[in-house]
């Protein structure tokens, strides 16, 4: 019998043409169409999750020695679709025994319809012949490939109803085949819109008086519950790479669920319900979910698990949820961070990528919060990973190592840790990567090492021969608008801190251009950076001069009428400063900056309050700006700001006043006189 091959969107299931194989009869496979519209026309927002690398699998070893099993596994095939029921499940049985992960056996099953039939077996009456054909289907479905090609034939539905099988072993099987084939988007899909999802939650459900038995305890029966459990959580980590799943998973109450079962003493039930934590933690409503039902904790302790898999799964767990500081501060009541240091220091962690990756990630996070960064000081966090500062490492591993170091160094001391042990050298070497993420956590690093003088005589090598800031610097040219952000906030202490800082500013040719270009951009925080770093170039009267020549000023002007409160504050700092050269001041009037200035006055930001005080300092030295000033009614905020805590703000506040009030006796003075 010759099988016929799926067209798209069709499944081989016999209807009514599979005939009765307990009355010995034969049958063969049959073709029915699937109603797309069952599935919604909107596919799910997610990348595939498999490889196309298998699928020329069916191609490979055309032209190399077929060996025996292949024609073997042929005939097989052939009594399997052509026997009775003693014949086909005696196939199915000798079927197991081969090698099913071989692409040369897979290739054989393949063209000669064996695929087609071991589906249409999950439909039939026989429970040996539905337990043969999974047992067959879960172990060849290791193929990419194979999984496509069993997608297309219409597994999901079977399997789907198999889980609903009264028999514990026809259910295992059914979910540990569903976990392979929900690798695949498509699968997925299907698997969502038939309703299988409050089906494996329902299904899945154990006691607690099971999950927390351990398992050398359980009966018979209780074993088999947990094996289904253990095969649906499979599913679940399979499942939960799609965005749709993971909201329907939350609408059926999983966190709860989840919960329970990572209480449970038996660690294979716990890896792939930590799989599925992980994927979960991508969205908020799950970590705010996770932080509620106590499963921060859970996590740390089975973090201590010697499980590879299931360690790097509660780091990535970590890593997600601690952009939250109340998910740091529970890491760190739930003793979190020391369990995170010793995997960091540990060889077995060093050699195995992925879990670098997701414990530096963990550590990275947490270090966000200054309580932690004193417990990682006890535990000497920072010498550990200044090793992994290598330009052949993975480069997600060196992208959380320089978001850590970026936190870690806010603490001076750390700093003094990182000069020592060559970590700046190691930094500046690396900002010659093309990696994005890496690049925006690099300037971070740079930033605040910068505030330190020891440190600033690296990074601005008078030899040159890392040339830090230089290097800074040509990330203003990036297209990432985070990575030019980054940039422009790591120069400014490099500029204040630097020796012979303004020598060094104008040794960068085009530097100041490229700066005062970048007031062009449309995004708010890339020109609140900028401005800062105009704030502190502005410092030194030649580089304004040269910044004046490039029209800043009038850049600066079209920038006054945002609303954005950290633009609002740098803005204003970079106006302060521009007046100081020529008719800077003059010209800021002239273009109408000065009046909408006063709108600043109302907020309640104290560095925008700061800025805009100190910018109508320096603006009221131009009379005419006095005047506009007083006619939009500063002087009354300006009194204000003279009671200041701030007293930089105090002396700002009194000296505009000052500079308004002279002028107002100056000109009461002359209209007396010319009366």
């Amino acid at each position: 019998m010759s099988a016929t091959p799926p067209q798209s969107n069709l499944e081989l299931v016999d209807e009514k043409g599979v005939k009765n194989l307990t009355n010995g009869e034969q049958f063969g496979p049959r073709i029915r169409y699937i109603d797309e519209t069952a599935e919604e026309e909107s596919s799910d927002d997610e990348p595939e999750s498999e490889s196309d690398d298998e699928s020329r699998y069916l191609k490979d070893s055309a032209n190399s020695e077929v060996p025996a099993e292949f024609w073997h596994m042929q005939k097989l095939i052939k009594y399997m679709k052509a026997g009775n029921q003693t014949a086909t499940i005696v196939s199915l049985c000798l079927l197991k025994d081969y090698e099913l992960n071989s692409r040369i056996i897979q290739k054989a099953i393949h063209e000669m319809g064996g695929l087609e039939v071991l589906v249409n077996l999950l439909e039939t009456k026989d429970i040996k012949c539905q337990s043969g054909s999974l047992a067959v289907l879960l172990k060849i479905t290791s193929s990419a490939e194979i999984r496509r090609y069993l997608i297309d034939l219409g597994i999901v539905i079977s399997l789907v109803e198999l889980l609903k099988h009264p028999a514990r072993d026809i259910q295992v099987l059914a979910a540990e085949t569903m976990a392979n084939i929900a690798r695949m988007r498509k699968a997925r899909k299907q698997i969502r819109v038939r309703g299988g999802i409050p089906l494996i939650l329902d299904v899945m459900d154990v006691p607690d008086t099971v999950l927390q038995c351990p398992l050398e305890n359980i009966n018979e029966i209780d074993r088999e519950l947990m094996s289904v459990a253990i095969g649906c959580a499979k599913v679940l980590n399979s499942l939960s790479s799609s965005p749709k799943i993971k909201e329907e998973l939350r609408k059926f109450g999983v966190v709860f669920l989840m919960s329970r079962f990572l209480k449970s003493q038996n660690v294979d039930l716990i890896i792939p319900m930590m799989g599925s934590v992980q994927q979960c933690a991508d969205l908020k409503s799950f970590r705010l979910a996770f932080e509620q039902m106590g499963i921060i904790g859970d996590v740390i302790h089975h973090l201590k698990n010697e499980n590879v898999k299931l360690k790097e799964n509660c780091a990535l767990v970590i890593f997600k949820c601690a952009e939250n500081k109340v998910t740091r501060d529970l890491v760190r009541e739930a003793g979190g961070l020391d369990p995170l240091c010793k995997l960091i220091q540990s060889d077995q962690v060093r050699s195995n990528k992925e879990l670098l990756a997701s414990v530096t990630g963990g550590i990275w996070k947490c270090a966000m919060s200054p309580e932690n960064i004193i417990r990682f000081n006890q535990n000497e966090l920072v010498v550990s990973i200044i090793p992994l500062l290598e330009e052949n490492e993975d480069e997600d591993v060196l992208t959380n190592v320089v978001g850590a170091l970026a936190e870690c160094c806010k603490d001076p001391k750390n700093r003094d840790v990182l000069r020592i042990n060559d970590g700046i050298q190691k930094l500046i070497r690396l900002l010659s990567a093309t990696y994005e993420p890496l690049l925006e956590n690099l300037p971070m690093v740079i930033k605040e090492c910068a505030e330190s003088e020891e440190c600033m005589d690296i990074i601005n090598d008078p030899e040159h021969i890392l040339d830090g800031v230089r290097l800074i610097w040509s990330l203003l040219k990036h297209p990432s608008n985070i990575i030019k952000r980054n940039a422009c906030f790591a120069l400014v202490p490099c500029i204040k801190h630097a020796k012979d800082s303004p020598q060094m500013v104008r040794a960068f040719v085009g530097g100041l251009e490229l700066t005062v270009s970048l007031l062009e951009s449309k995004d708010n925080q890339v020109l609140s950076a900028v401005c800062a770093t105009i704030a502190a170039i502005a410092t030194d009267p030649e580089n304004l001069g040269i910044l004046t020549d490039h029209g800043v000023v009038k850049k600066l002007a079209d920038l006054v009428n945002t609303e954005d409160e950290d633009l609002r504050a740098n803005l204003t700092l970079a106006i302060a400063f521009c007046c100081e050269w020529g008719q800077n001041n003059y010209e800021f009037g002239k273009l109408n900056a000065v009046a909408p200035l006063v709108n600043y006055l109302s907020s309640q930001n104290k560095n925008v309050l700061k800025g805009v005080c100190i910018a109508f300092y320096h603006l009221s030295k131009e009379p005419l700006n006095c005047i506009t000033m007083h006619t939009c009614g500063v002087v009354k905020h300006v009194l204000r700001l003279v009671g200041s805590e701030d007293s930089e703000v105090q002396i700002a506040a009194a000296t505009t006043i000052r500079h308004i009030r002279k002028l107002a006796i100056t000109a009461e003075n002359f209209h007396y006189l010319q009366s």
